[in-house]
């Protein structure tokens, strides 16, 4: 057991602390769970590495003032919150400058201008997510997130970060397929809160997987779950790209965007963002960002199911939308057509991670682009855009577009490619901000303005 000063916060929510040497110098980093930065606190290691050593918080001498009680009990064991213990103006800060020290250090960059951070909600923000079955041996069944750095399943009867009626539901999910008569076939269902078609009202719906056939009475056993709560089932074979409307027969959710006169219907296993509310701020935010012109044509490319392919279709004169899933491509057209706007974009389905200066060009020009990859980033577009500024041949230089709106789910990508389309592409960083998407965990979102 150690006593030390904790002096920063890790992307992991961890305190960082280099306890002195018997010489009085900095020895080697120490990550503490739960501890603060500015507290004096006692630790014990749990495991030692080369050039650092994992411990646990014992004992808090002297506590930071951004330090609150957790509002969840579960957590410390549950893997889906890491920050709840952090108050949540602490946490968008500690977000802002994880977003900085990136730029600064893997970008070898600093943004123009820091943006606003976008906010929303702290709790019950949560509209889509996974949640795991696991049944003990023996013994109950047990329905949540995965623990802390382990596959054991939470045991969960309540969550914060869930909307309330999905919430209220963990203990009797738990109860039904207890009841079912191989409770071990089915580890996982997924949920996704949204409105229906022609109602604003709230459709929970949830798809259950399931590994083997289901009899007569499971079947029957589930529908009246389904009835009984007012949700809306659908069962979902070992095949993960089978899901199927189970009751009602006929299930639809939508998602609205009201600034844009927007309504995006979408499936409980579609791509959308967890948080409604912050996604609306986004999308606006984003837009006004890249500012197309109503003679302009843009590109969104990871464009999903059309999230910020419609709202700019509202507000330019064209947008070609590129997305690497078929399933996803085919749904964002639908989209199109649902809101009319069909005429105004045009989507294709590409591998945007092998992507060259050759692909580029058939694209065609346009002199705005918005990008929102995965956690990998878009390290092959900014290759490309670095390659074709570096062309002899000036019409090269007309694929380029001259203002790129990248959202990013990881800064640490984010600056990566950064340092190749400001390094490299003939771009500087205009604006960047974080968007906490995820209150109370250490995911950090963020949205970064490039010109040339």
């Amino acid at each position: 057991m150690t006593r030390v000063f904790v002096e920063s916060l890790n992307l992991e929510a961890q305190g960082v602390a280099r306890p002195l040497d018997e010489n009085g110098r900095p020895g080697k980093v120490v990550f503490i769970s739960d501890a603060l930065p500015g507290e004096d606190v006692e630790y014990e290691t749990t495991k030692v590495k080369s050039k650092f050593e994992m411990a646990r918080l014992l004992k808090i001498y002297k506590a930071s003032p951004s330090r609150i009680t957790p509002k969840c009990p579960s957590f410390g064991v549950c893997g889906g919150c890491s920050m709840q213990h952090l108050e949540t103006r602490a946490q968008l800060a500690m977000k802002q400058r994880v977003l900085e020290d990136n730029l600064r250090y893997l970008g070898r960059t600093k943004a123009g201008v820091l943006l606003r951070p976008i906010a929303g909600p702290s709790w019950e923000y949560r509209y889509r997510g996974r949640l795991s079955i696991f049944k003990i041996p023996k013994g109950r069944v047990l329905v949540g997130f995965h623990q802390k750095k382990a596959s054991r399943i939470t045991d969960m009867v309540s969550c914060d970060i869930l909307p309330k009626q999905l919430s209220d539901l963990l203990p009797r999910w738990r109860e039904l397929i207890e009841s079912l008569s191989q409770p071990e076939n089915f580890p996982q269902i997924e949920f996704a809160l949204g409105e229906g078609a022609n109602s604003e009202e709230p459709i929970a719906a949830f798809v259950l997987r399931h590994m083997a056939p289901l009899g007569k009475k499971d079947q029957e056993l589930i529908k009246d779950f389904a009835k009984t709560h007012g949700i809306h089932l659908w069962l979902q074979p070992g095949d993960l790209d089978s899901a199927q409307p189970f009751y009602p027969e006929q299930s639809q959710l939508c998602y609205r965007l009201p600034e844009f006169d927007i309504e995006m219907p979408f499936k409980p296993t579609d791509f959308t963002q967890v948080n409604h509310q912050v996604n609306r701020v986004l999308v606006s935010r984003a837009i006004r960002l890249l500012a197309p012109e109503p003679h302009e044509r843009v590109l969104d490319l990871f464009c999903g199911i059309g999230n910020f392919t419609l709202p700019l279709a509202r507000v330019s004169k064209e947008v070609f939308g590129i997305e690497g899933s078929e399933g996803l491509t085919q749904r964002a057209l639908e989209n199109a057509r649902h809101n009319e706007l069909s005429d105004r974009v045009t989507f294709a389905c590409a591998n945007l991670f092998e992507v060259t200066p050759e692909i580029i060009r058939s694209w065609g020009c346009a002199a705005k682009w918005l990008i929102d990859p995965p956690r990998d980033g878009a390290m092959a577009l900014a290759t490309a855009l670095s390659d074709l500024a570096k062309s002899s041949d000036p019409e090269d230089h007309a694929y380029l577009p001259k203002r790129i709106v990248y959202v990013s789910c990881n800064p640490a990508t984010l600056a990566r490619d950064v340092g190749i389309l400001v390094g490299q592409a003939g771009y500087q960083l205009k604006s960047a901000g974080v968007i906490n998407m995820f209150p109370h965990t250490s995911h950090v979102e963020s949205i970064a303005v490039f010109e040339r």
